[in-house]
């Protein structure tokens, strides 16, 4: 997925009201949209690189949107809104070897009254969880916080296989050079217990890392999956 014009590097001030950035770009403060509900934990550190896109769209709030941030050496993807794009054109390009033989990819696939999944790849389909978290070295971690609509969507894709669905979570690792991945039970055990569960159940569990660049983000590698 490429940027449509090359990002901005700055360093960032502060994070606040959830949405809002503090971006300083050439000795000036900017404010930046932060399209990340998450907690963001570890990379709200003031002073941390961050790139930011700008907008010249007039309905816009604000020109500015936060895209990515170097915490520890590494760059990190923190613009959830782009996750499902960098998937798609994954899927379209036969980036992950286990759907490359899908060829009917069709997006916001509607399972129930209640619930949408990602990705339905002929009988398959994709739920995207983006992964930013990294608290040891060369290891990420999901979620960064509780997750109930996580736990939902793992009970959902149990009973999807009943229907004659093949379900696949995607932990789609925005972190620069990562190899390791696994489930921060100590976050939140009821989606880690549930994780279990779907693994056994029949649910298939994937982790791709992304390179990252300020003018492009896509699907690198396939990276390994810690149960412990």
């Amino acid at each position: 997925m490429k940027f449509t014009n090359t990002l901005l590097k700055g360093k960032l001030i502060r994070r606040y009201k959830r949405f809002f950035t503090d971006i300083e770009v050439n000795n000036k403060t900017v404010v930046a949209h932060c399209p990340n509900t998450g907690s963001m934990m570890g990379l709200l550190d003031r002073g941390n690189e961050a790139w930011i896109s700008e907008h010249n769209d007039p309905k816009r709030k604000l020109k500015f949107t936060l895209e990515m941030i170097k915490v520890k050496k590494r760059i990190i993807g923190v613009n959830t809104h782009r996750a499902n794009r960098i998937v798609e054109h994954a899927l379209k390009n036969k980036l992950i070897k286990e759907l490359r033989t899908s060829n009917n990819i069709r997006a916001e696939f509607k399972y129930s009254d209640d619930t949408r999944f990602d990705f339905l790849c002929d009988k398959k389909i994709l739920e995207v969880k983006n992964t930013t978290l990294i608290r040891e070295d060369d290891l990420a971690e999901f979620p960064d916080a509780i997750t109930t609509r996580g736990t939902k969507h793992l009970q959902k894709l149990k009973e999807s296989i009943k229907k004659g669905y093949k379900p696949y979570v995607l932990f789609l690792t925005q972190i620069q050079g990562i190899n390791n991945f696994r489930i921060a039970k100590d976050i939140d055990s009821t989606y880690y217990k549930e994780y279990l569960d779907a693994k056994k159940s029949g649910v298939s569990f994937l982790a791709y890392r992304c390179s990252l660049n300020s003018k492009e983000i896509k699907i690198e590698k396939k990276i390994k999956i810690l149960d412990e």
